[in-house]
């Protein structure tokens, strides 16, 4: 309910040779070996690293396109979700406002700048109690829950499970970490990035805001971490 508005983010699906997977496409580009061998031939995760570093750093991204992982995230609102959908080469499987009928009061996630303040977030309690009492009357008197959903709010909470290729990881969490970024999806997006560092801490460097990857702010206000781009 309301009291926690921590989203849930938890890594359920990734390659078990994501280095070397990166590594052999990358290697693969400029050698004359066939892939296999290259993947079977190299543990050392130093040298893979080195490689895949100068490969990236230089702007060939297609080799960590191979990687795809998968987050089942939960307990955040409808506003965080539409914001995450309209990422590009993203799959998204989200809990469904028209065959899930609600039942009593709905989950909702209270923003902080309105959680911060007792008085405001009484009032924000008692709203989303008269929306779900409403919701409750329509799907009694028949309406269908499709239909009954347009009363709910950006605040209902939902579930959704998020795939996407590394490539598009790193981008979302180059824009998503921004501190112009609302707090909401930033949150969760750290919490997909800290999941999937926990299991490949190589990948902390690019799981970062666009600042510290680029060394500058291309913002037009900028919270002051990195200095602005000379215009």
């Amino acid at each position: 309910m309301e009291e926690n508005n921590k989203p849930v983010v938890n890594l359920i699906s990734r390659p078990e040779n994501m280095l070397k997977t990166i590594y052999t496409a990358a290697r693969t580009c400029y050698s004359a070996d066939m892939p296999i061998n290259i993947y079977n031939s190299t543990d050392d995760e130093e040298k893979m690293l080195k490689l895949i570093e100068r490969v990236v750093g230089s702007g060939h991204y297609s080799v960590i396109e191979h990687i795809q992982v998968t987050f089942a995230i939960s307990n955040v609102s409808r506003a965080c979700t539409h914001q995450l959908v309209r990422h590009r080469h993203m799959s998204f499987s989200q809990k469904s406002q028209r065959y899930v009928k609600e039942k009593g009061q709905f989950d909702y996630i209270i923003p902080p700048t309105i959680a911060r303040d007792e008085e405001l977030k009484a009032k924000f309690v008692e709203f989303m109690g008269e929306i779900s009492q409403k919701y409750s009357e329509f799907v009694e008197a028949g309406i269908p829950a499709e239909d009954a959903r347009a009363v709910l709010p950006n605040a209902a909470a939902s579930s959704i499970v998020a795939s996407l290729n590394l490539r598009e990881l790193i981008h979302l969490a180059n824009l998503r970490l921004c501190t112009r970024a609302q707090y909401e999806i930033r949150t969760m997006v750290k919490l997909m990035c800290d999941e999937l560092v926990k299991v490949e801490p190589w990948l902390a460097p690019y799981l970062v805001p666009k600042c510290v990857r680029n060394g500058f702010c291309d913002e037009d206000k900028s919270c002051g971490r990195m200095p602005k781009l000379a215009q």
